[in-house]
């Protein structure tokens, strides 16, 4: 732990103390696979890469210190990381709940991996608790969370859905890759883990792929240490020291992102060519109040449903000039996609499915007005 207590300090200092060694102020790529012993099963805290790793060590700390747990591990995607957390929690026969706007890539790991292995689950509205309620089962052990979802930006109410869970005794993961720990506590709000995809906002470049998990309860840490260690999804020193470097501006960031997505978000509420917009920040949003409560900003995700439908839709995200077309999201550059026929494609035909006129937007770092004025034209072309 440093001294500032301040998440502004933190994201710069944690799990980054100057190597003791050399003085480097940035933590050094361990590549070594293998470590020397001192004797037959003493060493200095490495033996073989795949368990643990001094970059990767430097990661797991900063994210542990940054969400405010007693313990954080490091994946090589996202994806790794909610696999491995299902793998330590569920059985065959237990059940898991997911959003019913869930991410297409968790709605694919449940539904066509999971669920061959006897994993029950379902998919639910997780502010409705009469829903929640309804689709309770006895072997319910885990209610997947996602605040705001991808792509349509639902905010859940962590406290209230962590509560619910508590009682019945299941326990609350939260997929924190839209807010980060920046913009969101999860832990502090009663979940029990959060994980992230590192790739995105904690990342902050489009050059790393990597996942994140941070946990409280030493027990389950450890279950998850363990299917980290066995299975080996876990990323390289590069990949470790590419999200240490992007964690260092996470605030700086995030600030703009926020900034950036109000000003798009103005613009599509007032233009014809919109039937609806998909942003926290915006006072009419269903997830406005809840948002408030339980964010320092409202993010740099926008959705929105292009008025005239998909053949609209498609045709705006291929009109941009600075919002590039590409799947991921949360980095410097502002991107655009199709969520029906890219990110999302895997709940095609599924409750999950997404509007085919959905547009999202990952509002980047650039000059609000260029931006605006982009969107404007693409909009204005559409008609």
């Amino acid at each position: 732990m440093n001294d500032g207590d301040e998440l502004e300090t933190r994201v710069v200092h944690a799990g980054q103390e100057p190597d003791p060694a050399t003085g480097a102020v940035v933590p050094p790529i361990s590549l070594a696979s293998t470590f020397a012993q001192d004797a037959v099963g003493v060493h200095r805290g490495y033996e073989y890469a795949r368990s643990a790793n001094p970059t990767r060590a430097a990661l797991e700390t900063c994210i542990a210190d940054l969400e405010g747990a007693a313990h954080g591990l490091a994946f090589a995607s996202g994806m790794a990381a909610e696999d491995a957390i299902l793998r330590a929690t569920v059985q065959p026969g237990d059940h898991v709940i997911i959003p019913g706007d869930a991410y297409g890539g968790t709605y694919r790991l449940v539904a066509d991996v999971y669920e061959s292995a006897g994993i029950e689950w379902s998919a639910v509205d997780l502010n409705d608790h009469d829903a929640l309620a309804a689709a309770w089962r006895d072997r319910t052990k885990v209610v997947w969370v996602e605040t705001p979802t991808n792509p349509v930006l639902t905010v859940v109410d962590i406290a209230a859905a962590a509560s619910f869970a508590r009682e019945r005794g299941a326990l609350v993961v939260v997929d924190n890759t839209f807010a980060t720990p920046y913009l969101q506590q999860p832990l502090g709000l009663g979940a029990d883990v959060v994980v992230h995809s590192s790739t995105k906002y904690l990342g902050g470049h489009s050059d790393v792929i990597g996942g994140l998990v941070a946990v409280n309860d030493r027990d389950l840490a450890e279950r998850i240490a363990f299917v980290q260690n066995a299975a080996g999804g876990v990323p390289g020193p590069l990949d470790c020291y590419l999200v240490l470097r992007g964690v260092k501006t996470l605030a700086v960031r995030m600030d703009r992102h926020c900034e950036n997505a109000r000003a798009v978000a103005a613009l599509l509420a007032e233009h014809p060519a919109v039937s609806r917009v998909l942003y926290p920040g915006l006072p009419a949003d269903p997830g406005y109040g809840i948002a408030r409560r339980q964010m320092r900003d409202f993010g740099g995700m926008v959705s929105f449903i292009a008025a005239a439908g998909e053949d609209a839709a498609l045709k705006l995200v291929a009109s941009t000039r600075l919002f590039t077309l590409a799947e991921s999201l949360g980095a410097v550059e502002s991107l655009i996609e199709h969520p029906a026929r890219m990110t999302h494609a895997s709940a095609a035909d599924s409750p999950l499915a997404v509007d085919p006129a959905l547009v999202r937007l990952s509002v980047g770092i650039e000059n609000a007005e260029d931006l605006v004025a982009d969107l404007r034209q693409a909009l204005d072309a559409v008609g």
